[in-house]
């Protein structure tokens, strides 16, 4: 809401204060009144000035407190006095009743008829603190719940909960303002909720007396708090998100999966979305990739020097199998596509078969398999080679035939890449053994196995010592890296603003790879344990899944729970 009094007190304010001249001033308000903003929120929009000087120079001049909402509780009585659509409107958040005085903090000051509406509605004397404005944000999420404002509305001018979306044939821009609510701006909302919070997946589960999202950041799920009647709109919002993703919306018996572009002012985003039938409706997945957030060197993927030019020197083999193995979301396609990426020239026809292509890559043929038409993996590498291809990455080898003919492909001079799912890299071997592979065509055709898990990051901005790690733990890391000493310093995050109290900013892999020397080769005809196998590899000088993470933990990269957790 465009507030001209709260900008002209701001403008003084920022003047006196020395933040801002006149003249940029009085320039930035007619390019805040353009796009209908107040002055504060275009300032900190487009980096101007942040949200804690602004907050700072008004308390200064205005003389009013400063307070903390993340360590303030605030009662439910409160919440239940003053309305969403109230505190939403004018922005502001409340925090304590004092008989008849209500505390609210806000980030600009208040209009006087906002002043009065208060009086006149709630029947309180507002006492303002105030409050940076991102903190009010999510503490209107918090007690009040994600897009609770909006809900309201639909309730309020919408009571048939009719969905008013219509299919369009270009990509939505998910920040476009909207004055009408929506489901179609709800569903905007929670993407764009998710994206700005780096969530990677949106998960929309179905209960009996309620709907539960949930957002997967740095791989941990976290309740994004709904507010109770969005139940009334789960199918609504189903059948707009399967709108924009070509999905039948009268399906709802089986499971389906589509795709869809949305924009943000960033970039765009590609969603794939996965929907399966439960006890109380359909519950749905939003897989989020940004297109332009691809790490593509093997150092950013968190390779340590030794093992980047291990991975190095395999790709550069002429021909062979290389295998990236590690469950589900341990960022084994990403890996594969740095490999790419690395081999990508102008000389090389590199061509891929996906399910699904998550990535889109120039310089690059990728195919998309479809069971429905019957073209799997293995007929697709059957036209592939018809294509004269250098290089080829198979999304997952699953069965007996797509190995074999994958097998078949390395042995005639391609480069190939490819996944399995197992624990380690030594495991690998015994998995295709285990699938009907003859032993010698894995000693004969396959160069390395690399085995990979996501450790998340200690938060740069709450990074502090931890001296309350047991002495085993330190030892356990001192035998490992046959260190001399186990006085060394380790770290976490304490949490704080930039990682929202988690400790953690972000994830990078740690490696384990597993070439095929000459002694791993010779083991294989006498079918060994993985156990023998790890063990031989040790002794060539591979570094462990556990060794790696020990040395992230030492750089002050991670914890050693993180390394513990995973490995």
């Amino acid at each position: 809401m465009y507030k001209p009094v709260a900008n002209k007190i701001i403008i003084d304010v920022l003047v006196k204060t020395g933040l801002l001249t006149s003249q940029d001033a009085e320039r930035y308000i007619v390019l805040a009144k353009a796009e209908r903003r107040n002055l504060d929120s275009y300032l900190i929009r487009h980096g101007i000035l942040t949200d804690r000087q602004i907050v700072e120079a008004l308390a200064q001049q205005l003389k009013l407190d400063i307070v903390d909402l993340k360590d303030i509780e605030i009662p439910s009585s409160v919440i239940e006095r003053v309305p969403v659509k109230f505190a939403s409107f004018y922005e502001f958040m409340p925090i304590a009743i004092e008989g008849n005085r209500l505390k609210l903090a806000i980030s600009s000051p208040l209009d006087v008829r906002v002043v009065d509406d208060i009086r006149a509605h709630l029947g309180l004397e507002p006492r303002e603190v105030l409050a940076l404005k991102f903190d009010i944000n999510e503490a209107l999420k918090k007690y009040y719940g994600l897009a609770s404002e909006t809900i309201d509305k639909i309730l309020t001018q919408e009571p048939q909960h009719k969905d008013h979306a219509h299919t369009q044939a270009w990509v939505e821009d998910i920040e476009k303002k909207s004055e009408d609510p929506s489901v179609a701006k709800l569903v905007n909302q929670i993407i764009l909720e998710a994206y700005q919070k780096r969530a990677t997946d949106i998960h929309l589960e179905p209960y009996r007396d309620k709907v539960r999202l949930r957002y997967r950041i740095d791989g941990v799920l976290i309740d994004a708090n709904l507010p109770p009647e969005a139940k009334l709109f789960l199918l609504p919002m189903l059948s707009r998100i399967k709108i924009m993703s070509n999905l039948s919306i009268t399906e709802k018996r089986l499971p389906q999966d589509g795709s869809a572009v949305v924009r943000t002012k960033d970039q765009d985003l590609d969603l794939r979305i996965s929907t399966i039938p439960t006890l109380r409706g359909e519950s749905m997945v939003i897989r989020i990739l940004p297109t332009q957030n691809m790490r593509t060197t093997l150092e950013s993927l968190g390779l340590n020097e030794h093992n980047a030019a291990q991975l190095r020197g395999l790709i550069a083999q002429p021909h062979g199998i290389i295998f990236v193995t590690g469950p589900t979301g341990s960022g084994k396609t990403t890996t594969l596509y740095a490999c790419l990426n690395e081999l990508n020239r102008d000389e090389r026809k590199i061509i891929t078969i996906e399910d699904p292509i998550e990535y889109e890559m120039e310089g690059i043929t990728q195919i998309q398999i479809s069971p429905r038409l019957n073209f799997g993996f293995a007929q697709g590498l059957r036209s592939i080679l018809r294509h004269d291809p250098d290089i080829i990455m198979v999304g997952e080898v699953r069965d007996l035939e797509t190995v074999q003919i994958a097998i078949r492909t390395a042995l005639t001079g391609h480069l190939v890449f490819s996944t399995l799912h197992t624990n380690d890299a030594a495991s690998g071997i015994t998995r295709l053994i285990d699938m009907g592979v003859e032993p010698y065509l894995v000693a004969s055709s396959v160069e390395a196995f690399a085995a990979q898990r996501l450790v998340r990051l200690i938060c740069p901005q709450c990074k502090t010592q931890d001296s309350g790690i047991t002495p085993l733990v330190r030892q356990e890391m001192a035998q490992s890296l046959s260190l001399p000493s186990v006085d060394f310093k380790i770290y976490k995050g304490r949490g704080c603003d930039h990682c929202h109290g988690t400790g953690f900013w972000g994830r990078s892999a740690i490696y384990e790879i597993l070439p095929m020397n000459e002694t791993i080769r010779a083991m294989l005809s006498h079918q060994p344990r993985v156990a023998t196998i790890k063990k031989a590899a040790i002794s060539g000088g591979m570094q462990t899944l556990r060794q790696n993470g020990w040395q992230c933990v030492l750089k002050g990269l991670t914890t050693p729970a993180e390394v513990m957790y995973v490995t």
